[in-house]
């Protein structure tokens, strides 16, 4: 799982000559470093394109090239740092392009905005998510042959360890995320698992019984009946624990690992199959997470993740709408459309956290999932963070939201309301909770929020509210609309959220 190594240099000039060029990122419409400004006003005086776009120029500097990259303005209401990441991204694509394979990353015009305190981060971040080939890419062509970039230096008073941590979490969530479903069916998603934490401080549990995982994850196990015909296909639960040697506190993950979705008997028409492969990008943001947790290694920050693989296939033996299954907490689910199966997959994975939340020290709940079309819809390109009582009480979404905005992660809260609880509310004796209405949540009001309440009852988090004696604070992210760059499911780029914004909120000091 090699990246570009990444070098953190403290002045232009100390660093050393095994750069071959320098990417110089910010808004050139203020003052350029004085090391760059005569560069750069040469440059303008024969091609007005400079400062305006992306572009290489001959300079007396590392390598005889000067990528400027520029963010455009900062200083907008409505700016933020991720005009870095989209402007150090660009940088990268050319310096490849032009055969670099060490360049020095030099951000500037970040001194006097908050908004900008982890802009040198963020810029080396988009470098390497811009750099990014695919796993099956790396298999079939060879990692040497396509990611050419091998090291980046970047000017500033970072720690290296972190940016590096953040990226390794990244590239892992990238490529479970990304990879197609047969490279990346249940028992593979589990094995590059072993591979990613093997010689690191993670336990990796992989429960694969099936006799055990349909008493233990009878909602998994309904969407999952339909691929138990074929064995490559098998379902899998993976548990990912890492115990912080003076834990202060304890974040449980469930993450939603569709490694397929057909949409099960209520198939997907019309073309919207394509990119399903994705719709485990839930799981792949909790393993990257728990990778940089590995490489970071907390004191007092335990991890305690359960990542539901399973591909909703079709078929005979599959589940259908109207079906009443007995969840792990016993609460009785009628099946109201078989596409949305993932929140019956985050049931029970929720359920089991849940019972082992007394066992930890300051427990938070959370699940991860590209979720609903809903999402992607009212939130764009944002994860949408929806909170119990308890979690806004102590105010995770806010940590979360404000790591976001610093980190280049962004979030956007949904509150939970009594619509969305009555909207799963049962309509009969016969069940106690519905799992949907029958239609795309994109057209259905409140489409990504009344998922979270089906969650907290179907896990039985609905007697751990602040009315409780044992409140447990929880939050839904739902990354449908943050998961993938352009919101292009079959060929965009994995974007590795949640990582970066769990990474700053949680274990940058």
């Amino acid at each position: 799982m090699a990246f570009p190594t990444v070098e953190v240099v403290e002045s232009y000039s100390t660093a050393h000559a095994e750069y071959d060029a320098v990417i110089l990122v910010g808004d050139f419409a203020q003052a350029v470093p004085a090391e760059f400004a005569d560069f750069v006003e040469r440059a303008k005086d024969y091609d007005q394109r400079v400062g305006k776009q992306p572009l290489l120029v001959a300079a007396d500097v590392f390598g005889g090239r000067l990528i400027t990259a520029p963010t455009g303005p900062l200083t907008r209401d409505f700016d933020d740092v991720r005009a870095f990441s989209d402007a150090a991204g660009a940088g990268a694509r050319i310096a490849q392009q032009a055969g670099v394979t060490k360049p020095l990353l030099v951000v500037f015009g970040t001194q006097d905005d908050a908004r900008y305190g982890q802009a040198e981060a963020v810029a080396y971040w988009g470098f390497c998510q811009a750099l990014y080939e695919p796993l099956e890419a790396r298999e079939a062509l060879g990692e040497e042959s396509i990611e050419t970039i091998t090291g980046v230096g970047v000017l500033g008073t970072l720690d290296s360890d972190w940016l590096a941590a953040v990226e390794a979490g990244k590239r892992v969530a990238r490529d479970l995320c990304g990879t197609e479903p047969e490279r990346m069916a249940p028992p593979r998603f589990a094995e590059y698992c072993q591979q990613a934490f093997a010689h690191t401080p993670v336990k990796v549990t992989v429960i694969d019984d099936i006799q055990q995982l349909q008493h233990e994850y009878p909602l998994l196990m309904a969407v999952g009946r339909a691929s138990l015909n074929v064995e490559r296909h098998w379902p899998c639960v993976i548990r990912l624990e890492y115990n912080a040697p003076a834990a202060e506190q304890t974040l449980m993950f469930a993450g939603k690992g569709i490694v397929y979705d057909t949409g099960g008997a209520d198939l997907k028409i019309g073309g919207h199959m394509a990119g399903m492969s994705r719709d485990k990008g839930g799981a792949a943001g909790v393993a990257g997470f728990v990778k940089t947790v590995a490489e970071m290694r907390p004191d007092t920050v335990s991890v305690v993740a359960e990542l539901g693989v399973v591909r909703n296939s079709i078929g005979a033996e599959a589940f259908v709408a109207d079906e009443i299954i007995k969840a792990h907490s016993g609460v009785r689910v009628r099946i109201g459309n078989t596409d949305a199966e993932g929140r019956l997959v985050l049931a029970d994975l929720l359920s089991h956290l849940r019972v082992q939340a007394g066992n930890y020290p300051r427990p938070q709940l959370f699940s991860v999932a590209t979720l609903t079309g809903h999402a992607a819809l009212a939130k764009g390109p944002y994860s949408a963070l929806v909170p119990n009582g308890p979690a806004r009480a102590q105010g995770l979404p806010d940590k979360l939201w404000e790591a976001g905005e610093v980190y280049g992660d962004p979030t956007e809260i949904s509150w939970s309301r009594r619509e969305d609880f009555a909207f799963v509310a049962p309509r009969t004796k016969s069940d106690d909770l519905l799992s949907s209405n029958n239609g795309p949540s994109a057209t259905t009001r409140r489409g990504h929020q009344f998922p979270m309440a089906f969650l907290t009852i179907a896990a039985g988090l609905d007697r751990h509210g602040n009315d409780s004696d044992h409140p447990i604070p929880y939050v839904h992210v739902d990354i449908a609309g943050s998961g993938i760059e352009g919101g292009d499911w079959q060929h965009g780029k994995p974007s590795g959220a949640p990582v970066t914004c769990f990474a700053g909120a949680y274990l940058h000091k």
